[in-house]
């Protein structure tokens, strides 16, 4: 059945993760003249359920399917004409990628160059010149902090930090930027990447860590931290990283990265106690307070001591800000998990 393409139409790889699921529906109601393509292969980590609000919604379509198969990205590229793709594809575990790493150099290196390859010969004719009708296709290309391996008590990852990434999690994403930022230097392809903090909020996975602390207290099962729980990460509330998303997607420059943070610092131990300390407030338990569940448990392997982002490049050129400050993204963020796993 030939398809009637009227409107842009853009791919998005791993939709039904965590971020992916959070800007598939900010961005259709932001662009209603957009169709979206969400291509996920619904390992562990993508959830259907998270895209439940689109069932209806006749701008979105959702494609069981692999990123490593050439032969479907074809098909997809082909009957959409797809000319704008934003990809969120990847493992993205940590831990999983120190026990497993295989599926990781799959996914995120063997994945993103098939999606490079495909968007290469459906959007140009040869190098540096693109098909008629394409010439506005972008390729943005979703990745990590974690590329730039870790930080010491001071300073802040920019967008010309030297990579120097120490897990198979971060390597494997560092190629992946690499072999994009190839294509734009190569072939001319237009590619875009934004490099993101640690994004938190409703709809993440619950092997994470903030998902965890609260379902591990709501269960009254002990909450594990690694090793002393004194290493730091920048959070990012997903809805601020989806806007940022949007942001270089449409507007970057061509061939540019963007780092975006949440300038919201905490060590592990202080996450534990803040969401502790708001469950206490507002899902008291019978006696004692949450934080008596807190216990320390055996550091991860190379667990990097610290991550933090200067966002000044996109605030100036884009004119991102996040909107929410921790408080008030981590009060949300409490109140949809405790919906979700007492049904309250």
């Amino acid at each position: 059945m030939s398809i009637e393409i009227s409107k842009q139409c853009i791919l998005i790889t791993g939709g039904a993760g965590f971020i992916g699921s959070n800007f598939i529906p900010y961005y259709l109601e932001k662009n209603p003249e957009v169709k979206v393509i969400n291509l996920d292969k619904l390992t562990y980590a993508g959830n259907l359920e998270n895209l439940n609000e689109l069932t209806q919604n006749k701008n979105y379509q959702f494609i069981q399917g692999d990123i490593c198969d050439s032969n479907l990205l074809e098909e997809i590229f082909e009957k959409y004409q797809i000319d704008g793709l934003i990809h969120f594809a990847a493992e993205s575990h940590v831990d999983n990628s120190i026990e497993h790493p295989d599926s990781f150099i799959k996914t995120n290196i063997e994945g993103t160059f098939k999606l490079l390859e495909t968007a290469k010969k459906y959007w140009m004719d040869v190098a540096n010149s693109p098909k008629k009708g394409f010439e506005h296709a972008r390729f943005h290309h979703v990745s990590t902090d974690e590329v730039y391996g870790s930080l010491g008590s001071t300073g802040f990852f920019t967008e010309t930090t030297p990579y120097a990434p120490n897990s198979p999690y971060s390597a494997s994403k560092a190629a992946s930027d690499f072999l994009v930022r190839s294509y734009y230097h190569t072939y001319g392809l237009k590619v875009v990447t934004s490099n993101c903090s640690n994004n938190y909020g409703p709809k993440q996975h619950d092997e994470k860590l903030i998902p965890t602390i609260i379902r591990k207290a709501l269960d009254g099962d002990a909450i594990p931290i690694y090793g002393d729980g004194s290493n730091v990460r920048d959070w990012l509330y997903v809805l601020d990283h989806c806007k940022g998303i949007e942001l270089v997607f449409k507007q970057g420059q061509l061939g540019e990265t963007y780092a975006i943070g949440g300038n919201n610092e905490y060590n592990n131990l202080s996450i534990a106690h803040n969401i502790c300390s708001l469950l206490d407030e507002v899902q008291p338990k019978a006696t004692g307070s949450y934080k008596e569940q807190i216990t320390f448990v055996k550091d991860r392997l190379g667990h990097d001591y610290r991550y933090a982002i200067d966002a000044s490049k996109i605030e100036q050129e884009l004119g991102w800000k996040p909107s929410e400050n921790f408080a008030s993204g981590i009060e949300k963020t409490i109140r949809w998990y405790i919906n979700k796993y007492q049904k309250v």
